[in-house]
């Protein structure tokens, strides 16, 4: 059981608040065709779930960079068309966000997703009141490395003591963003990382529903 409480609570979107599975690989799916590249299983895409999309495309299909920069354009084609309310929000996480909120916590969006996407995402969910700032990353991929990310949501919430804010997502990015810029983490288990990737990257706690979330935070 955790002894400390936080103030300001980031979440990570993909895999932590919303089940972007579907659309996502239907995106992945509809970029590598342009490339005569057919994906039978769906679940060999979960990997592109959480990362920066560019990276993923030439660490997994040895994209060069203007492939993979075309590639992320087509991605986005049916992303932006499509893809992105191909999406559901996990259990328990309305309710998580709204007890959170009642207890006067500041919650954040700390988020890889480009901006612009992740604000439609959170209105048409019904989430974006909760949060007190919204940070994801540039379309132009100035800012798209979760550390960054996290780092410009602390900066503009001027959030100087760390101790006071913990980072929630579901990847090894988020933990090691979370490192990078001093705070604690929690690796939740309903996402796209499993225990083994979280642990590894050293996750302060692992949670495995929204309310082992709420308990930790409190």
């Amino acid at each position: 059981m955790n002894m400390k409480t936080y103030d300001y609570i980031l979440f990570d979107l993909d895999g932590t608040l919303t089940d972007p599975g579907l659309g996502i690989t239907n995106s992945v799916m509809y970029a590598l065709k342009k490339f005569n590249i057919d994906v039978n299983d769906r679940t060999d895409l979960y990997k592109f779930i959480g990362p920066p999309l560019k990276g993923s495309f030439r660490e997994f299909y040895g994209f060069a960079d203007d492939q993979a920069e075309l590639a992320v354009s087509y991605y986005r084609e049916y992303f932006r068309k499509q893809g992105m309310l191909e999406n559901s929000v996990y259990d328990g996480i309305p309710e998580l966000l709204d007890h959170l909120k009642g207890k006067g916590k500041t919650l954040i969006v700390a988020t890889s997703k480009p901006e612009a996407f992740t604000l439609e995402i959170l209105r048409h969910f019904g989430l974006y009141d909760y949060f007190d700032f919204i940070a994801g990353a540039t379309m132009d991929d100035t800012r798209n490395k979760k550390a960054d990310i996290i780092r410009y949501a602390l900066e503009n919430c001027q959030i100087t003591d760390q101790s006071s804010a913990v980072m929630v997502g579901d990847r090894k990015h988020d933990i090691i963003g979370a490192q990078e810029n001093g705070l604690d983490s929690i690796g939740v288990l309903f996402g796209y990382g499993d225990r083994s990737e979280l642990t590894a990257a050293g996750a302060t706690f692992l949670a495995a529903s929204a309310e082992e979330i709420e308990n930790l935070v409190e």
